[in-house]
């Protein structure tokens, strides 16, 4: 079992940046692919960034590549999300999650793949 809490969310100018962290309980954070998802209102839940369990490979979707970077502490169970260039197009509920599945050689954008989710930290941007 996994609990992830995300935080770092807040309110920021076009332009500027934030960095989101998602602390995780439980001994399997090392051995688990992580993901971020953002969902804005009157829209479906959408994929961000994911890291491979071991950190060597990522995945981006493409509205965030260049401006966001995803990665992770092994030793202190902790992913993270760089947010730079922010634009009135990102701002959401971004939520950090989990997969199940240890060792994973994949790192999936699908969030079916994902089995474990946080309760969500609020992104806003202003112009």
């Amino acid at each position: 079992q996994v609990q992830l809490v995300e935080s770092g969310g807040g309110l920021v100018q076009a332009g500027g940046s934030l960095r989101l962290s998602c602390a995780a309980s439980g001994r399997t954070f090392s051995s688990s692919a992580m993901g971020w998802f953002r969902q804005a209102p009157g829209k479906e839940r959408e994929f961000v960034a994911a890291i491979k369990w071991s950190g060597t490979n990522t995945n981006y979707a493409d509205s965030v590549k260049g401006r966001f970077a995803i990665s992770r502490d092994n030793g202190k169970n902790t992913m993270y999300l760089q947010m730079n260039s922010l634009k009135p197009e990102d701002p959401a509920v971004y939520y950090c999650a989990a997969d199940s599945r240890p060792f994973r050689a994949v790192v999936t954008r699908d969030r079916s793949e994902y089995h474990y989710w946080g309760q969500g930290t609020q992104v806003t941007v202003f112009s």
